[in-house]
């Protein structure tokens, strides 16, 4: 069951267990700097900071890999310095394991400012105006500075919602710069690179695009262009689909998903690595995460309300403060996004492990369907997640 990747990466990827009734798998992904139990979640640290905390806050809660963004960290404090002080690990005082993004994603959420090309994205910086030309070369370089255990391709990223030639455009051009990345890295034994299957809701284009990228035979794969705000429907069918395709002795990382109900769903799909701001970017909006959905400590209902967060949890936000407490603090002070930071990163971990322990104990569809039934106590479940559950043999309940 176990298998290794080729001596020429640097990572190998054995799978532990597999669902006998799903697609799901826990294994464990040896990199560089440490070694990830997956499925994983990885917080997403744009800066080269996890915003309100420290590292070693961050190894308390259980994180094994997090994210660095190229572009941003091109920018601030640039690839020159990292270069000098031996990359971004020692930088930032974090030796576990580190993925950086390719910075494609700005031409999306900074599109008003970028102009696509053949040869790169020509950015316009948000913070002081300067023009920045990001080819597939430059962000390899900037990577290579970077030091990360994964590095993903620069990709021709479009909205997942376009539609037209502008799609197949991308996708063909993802695979043209796919090439050009690989040529690109000066560390290919030190750090891994991934491609970024794209082709947007268009299953065809889908399937060109990983079949030829599996061709390229990389450390690992992941699915790009989807969670932008596209139907859930489309969602589920293109991560399948993708899945399919890509080879089942490498990692699989579905880019940009950190809602629980999808983190649960796209690991019986198939999915191994996964992130997202949202736990962290909404605890800044003072949001706790639990399994039954999400709660805004801010509400008035919770000003009197003397019970930790969750009782279930055992973060030390819970284990010390109570939902009144942060209620009276979080557009105040500081803290109150500190605390809500750690619950809720603590509670993406705690799922990830719950879903890794059921999948090595072969009873995931048992809890899949608990899960579900938590979220959704009148199993009001919607049409997207019992069609994807029902693609892999889980059936849930119907009203």
């Amino acid at each position: 069951m176990a298998a290794s990747l080729k001596s020429t990466h640097a990572l190998s990827f054995k799978i532990l267990a597999e669902c006998s009734t799903t697609k799901a798998r826990t294994g464990k992904l040896k990199l560089p700097h440490h070694t990830v139990d997956t499925p994983v979640f990885m917080p997403v640290g744009t800066q080269g900071t996890m915003k309100g905390l420290t590292t070693k806050q961050l190894e308390d809660l259980d994180c094994q890999i997090i994210l660095g963004n190229t572009y941003h960290l091109g920018m601030r404090p640039g690839h020159e310095l990292l270069e000098k002080v031996g990359g971004l690990h020692k930088f930032m005082n974090w030796d576990r394991a580190l993925l950086t993004d390719s910075g494609g994603f700005q031409m999306v959420s900074l599109l008003k400012l970028a102009e696509i090309t053949e040869e790169g994205v020509k950015f316009q910086s948000p913070h002081d105006s300067k023009e920045m030309l990001l080819t597939p070369e430059k962000s390899i370089e900037i990577q290579n500075s970077i030091g990360a255990d994964i590095m993903m391709q620069l990709d021709d990223v479009v909205h997942s919602t376009t539609t037209g030639p502008r799609v197949e455009e991308a996708m063909y051009r993802s695979i043209r710069w796919l090439d050009r990345c690989i040529s690109a890295n000066k560390r290919p034994t030190e750090q891994n690179l991934f491609p970024i299957v794209q082709g947007g809701l268009q299953p065809e284009l889908r399937k060109i695009c990983a079949t030829e990228m599996v061709k390229r035979d990389t450390a690992g794969y992941a699915i790009g262009g989807l969670s932008g705000g596209e139907e859930k429907d489309h969602f589920w069918r293109m991560v399948k689909l993708s899945t399919d395709i890509l080879p089942r002795d490498k990692p699989r990382y579905l880019m940009g998903v950190g809602y629980a109900v999808d983190l649960v769903v796209c690991s019986a799909l198939g999915c191994d690595m996964y992130d997202c701001v949202f736990p962290t970017r909404t605890a800044r909006f003072g949001c706790a995460l639990l399994r039954t959905g999400q709660i805004n400590i801010k509400s008035k209902q919770f000003a009197k309300d003397y019970r930790p967060i969750d009782d279930t949890c055992k973060c030390s936000t819970c284990a010390r403060y109570t939902r009144a407490y942060i209620n009276s603090i979080p557009n105040y002070e500081t803290v109150g996004c500190h605390l809500l930071t750690i619950h809720n990163i603590a509670f993406q971990m705690s799922l990830m492990r719950s879903i890794r322990a059921s999948i090595v104990e072969d009873r995931f569809p048992q809890f899949i369907k608990s899960f579900m039934k938590t979220v959704y106590p009148d199993e009001d479940y919607p049409t997207w997640v019992r069609e994807s559950l029902a693609s892999v043999d889980v059936h849930l309940s119907q009203q």
